[in-house]
């Protein structure tokens, strides 16, 4: 476990590879860094080096007094780069890791080689939906959400047949603080970039699940309409862990797009 001190949080981060260009892994609300399993092998053996962190409040990093916005989970990974001497990155955000993604290239667009947004929106209202969902987690635990979140992020199918994968993933969520969910939801409920997103220049990827019931197949068509020369890829059969569920179609569509805009 490596630690930073950066933007008055702790972030716990690991950094794998040798030498290349620096691909940044930005996790969900209630995961950590181990999501993004699949990925790092993939990405090693093309030659990139991988960044990951465990988003303050979730994982080992700390969890400092909420709420949290946007903008300061954007500095917090301008800080991580800045503090280990990364000049470029390829910014890979999944939900709240691309919500914080698409403020990273609005602000810190001369710092990306690439963005690419994953089951992710530029709005998430209405409030009460998340000021519910957060009273809940405050009062009951992860505990009380842990069902109902593996339910929203995977398939029926992908749920039967993924047992030993969604353990760490289910671990996750029942080990995630109840206070940084809150922070981080709060961060989510009291975003709107739908507007501001028009100002990425950065070569973007959007890419979706189809059978996502949360960031909907319609919330990455906005995305693509709002980031002008962005490319859309929505894979078949998954919902919104699609990295883990639909491995075989992301890891492709990832890598492909990355080498074109190296």
């Amino acid at each position: 476990m490596s630690i930073l001190h950066v933007n008055g949080a702790s972030l716990n981060y690991r950094l794998e590879g040798d030498t290349g260009p620096v691909v940044l892994l930005s996790n969900s609300l209630a995961s950590t860094l181990a999501m993004w399993a699949p990925q790092v092998p993939a990405l090693l053996a093309v030659g990139y080096r991988v960044l990951r962190y465990d988003t303050r409040g979730h994982g080992a990093s700390s969890v400092p007094p909420g709420p949290y916005t946007i903008d300061q989970l954007a500095t917090d990974a301008l800080s991580l780069i800045d503090a280990l001497g990364v000049e470029k990155v390829h910014f890979c955000g999944l939900s709240l890791g691309g919500m914080t993604g698409q403020r990273f290239a609005t602000l810190h667009g001369n710092r990306l080689h690439s963005l690419t947004l994953c089951a992710t929106a530029a709005w998430m209202g209405p409030p009460d939906l998340w000021d519910s969902r957060i009273q809940q987690v405050l009062t009951h635990g992860m505990g009380s959400v842990v069902e109902a979140t593996l339910q929203r992020w995977f398939t029926p199918a992908g749920l039967a047949r993924m047992e030993a994968e969604l353990r760490p993933i289910r671990e996750g969520i029942l080990h995630t603080p109840p206070a940084g969910y809150a922070a981080c939801g709060a961060a989510i409920r009291d975003m709107d970039q739908r507007e501001s997103i028009r100002a990425i220049t950065t070569p973007t990827l959007i890419i979706g699940g189809e059978l996502d019931p949360g960031t909907t197949v319609e919330h990455a068509r906005q995305l693509h309409t709002a980031i002008e020369g962005s490319e859309l890829l929505i894979i078949p059969e998954s919902q919104h862990l699609l990295n883990l569920e639909a491995a075989g179609e992301f890891n492709p569509g990832l890598l492909s797009f990355l080498q074109r805009h190296g």
